[in-house]
């Protein structure tokens, strides 16, 4: 029997397989996306500034703080030589310390889409009563800015239909052999199907290896629906909790560059969160309520397209840069202290080899 004809090729599930599932008849007419959220609520009136406290500064590094950072900082590369740490020595340090605002906004976002799963005697419940509308379904969040994914199958949208791939067969045609259990010639008689003027043993004298994907069947388990015939098909909802991130740091000038300072943290001299933040006003520096402004309005612009803002927080760390001139062997070198942490950044390491001529 022609294999081709045992196993017609499978059909796509249609895109409109439960009809026009009421509360889903736009979103659903192209197969599923993203779905707008209820229209946010206005940002509440902005808080009073509240007091200034009269030193924001950081006390300068020391000396010895500094050397100890920069020898742990050599020792933790396992090719260089600790000697530029160890023997170099300090002849000025400059405070570079810097702004950084941190805008976080943590939003939900929620999206749909067709699917099924083999059926496993689930009761079909579509049509029972009306489907919850995307937003309308329960889904429980996780902490505050924390990133979570979730799968739901929405109730009442529930199907029982015959696999597309296999047309309730339960069957599919093996692609390795295409359904004639044996694929490639035979190793020991080359195909030939005798060895040394007797059968072959290996291939039982026809000449081809037994398929082994599916035991010389030429058939295997529909994948689709692992032999059960049937399909449970459904709307299924992604909700995704995503916390959106953005950092602000003030110019500093010191040569470090900002990107190492994403990794530190700083002295927490704000910090404020509500549903929908209000830009931070009367900082001592201009250029942090500017990009509270300009931050805060992007993000709500942005997310709350396609998005429900849950929260947002704002921050305002003093991150400590200390720049350090030393020298060794008689040539000047810099390195950088930064963060609570004392993370040392050195690009010009001069001895990035343990092997170098002392």
């Amino acid at each position: 029997m022609n294999s081709a004809a045992m196993y017609p090729p499978p059909s796509a599930p249609a895109a409109n397989m439960f009809g026009n599932v009421p509360g889903y008849e736009g979103t659903m007419a192209g197969g599923g996306g993203y779905l707008p959220p209820p229209m946010p609520a206005e940002p509440v009136a902005p808080p009073q500034p509240g007091p200034v406290p009269d030193d924001w500064s950081i006390p300068s590094l020391s000396e010895d703080v500094a050397r100890d950072a920069f020898k742990s900082f050599a020792s933790s590369n396992c090719c260089w030589s600790k000697a530029p740490a160890e023997d170099g020595v300090i002849t000025s340090m400059e405070p570079f310390n810097t702004y950084r605002y941190r805008l976080e906004t943590f939003t939900e976002s929620r999206s749909t889409e067709w699917a099924h799963k083999p059926h496993e005697g689930e009761l079909a419940d579509f049509y029972t009563q009306t489907a919850p509308r995307p937003w309308e379904v329960s889904a429980t969040a996780p902490s505050l800015f924390t990133n979570h994914k979730e799968e739901i199958r929405v109730p009442y949208t529930s199907s029982i239909k015959e696999c597309h791939s296999c047309h309730a067969t339960g069957m599919m045609q093996c692609e390795t052999c295409h359904g004639n259990g044996y694929e490639k010639d035979c190793w020991v008689c080359n195909g030939s199907g005798t060895k040394d003027n007797e059968s072959c043993n290996r291939c039982d004298a026809k000449g081809k290896e037994r398929c082994t994907d599916c035991n010389a069947q030429g058939s295997k388990e529909c994948e689709t629906c692992k032999g059960k015939r049937q399909l449970l098909t459904y709307i299924n909802l992604k909700v995704e909790w995503t916390n959106n991130v953005e950092d602000h740091v003030v110019e500093q000038k010191s040569g470090l560059k900002i990107d190492d300072l994403r990794s530190v943290s700083g002295k927490e001299l704000f910090k404020n969160n509500q549903y929908l933040l209000y830009p931070l006003l009367g900082f001592p520096n201009p250029a942090i309520s500017e990009a509270s402004e300009r931050l805060v309005r992007e993000h709500q612009s942005k997310y709350a397209q396609n998005s429900r803002i849950l929260q947002q927080r704002q921050r305002v760390e003093l991150i400590p840069i200390t720049k350090v001139n030393y020298k060794w062997k008689s040539n000047s070198h810099v390195y950088y202290v930064f963060g609570n942490e004392n993370q040392v950044s050195a690009d010009d390491y001069p001895a990035t080899c343990c092997c170098v001529i002392m």
